[in-house]
């Protein structure tokens, strides 16, 4: 089989660019200040074009260039998302589909649609504060008299009255 014609190699890595630069720019911009977010993006369009011939060759190129594009705002940043983390930011903050999350992330439509849930679900644990409940009272499966010290509770077991 004969390679693509290096036109073609490059009209793809223009398209690549064209449908991710806004995603990777609104994603920087969230975590860097304006000058780092461009550089964060310009170093990793130059990474991607510099090994487009293997990008191209992976089962999924998306997902090759946002694990690196993650890796480098997270340097930049100090601090490393989870990839639900991730899927939450770009949902509820950058407003992306899941179907646009998928394409920038490289993974299918229902992962993106598990991790949305996952973080959903890790916020919502979130707002309820153990802190701000009342304690729960410890459960016993049999009739337990319980002493309360300050900071410590002691259960004894009721004897039955049986001979």
């Amino acid at each position: 089989m004969k390679p693509p014609a290096p036109s073609v190699i490059t009209n793809a890595f223009y398209a690549f660019y064209d449908l991710h630069r806004p995603a990777y720019q609104a994603y920087a911009a969230v975590h860097l200040p304006p000058e780092e977010a461009r550089i964060a993006v310009a170093h990793t369009f130059a990474l991607i074009a510099e090994h487009w011939s293997r990008v191209l060759a992976e089962r999924r190129p998306s997902a090759w260039a946002w694990h690196r594009y993650t890796r480098t705002v997270a340097r930049r940043s100090g601090r490393t998302l989870t990839p639900t983390e991730d899927v939450h930011l770009l949902y509820e903050q950058l407003l992306l589909s899941i179907d646009q999350i998928a394409t920038v992330t490289g993974e299918e439509p229902a992962t993106v649609t598990a991790r949305l849930a996952a973080a959903r679900r890790s916020a919502s644990k979130g707002r309820s504060r153990p802190e701000a409940r009342e304690p729960r009272r410890p459960r016993c499966r049999h009739p337990a008299r319980t002493t309360t010290t300050p900071g410590r509770t002691e259960h004894t077991p009721q004897l039955s009255s049986r001979p």
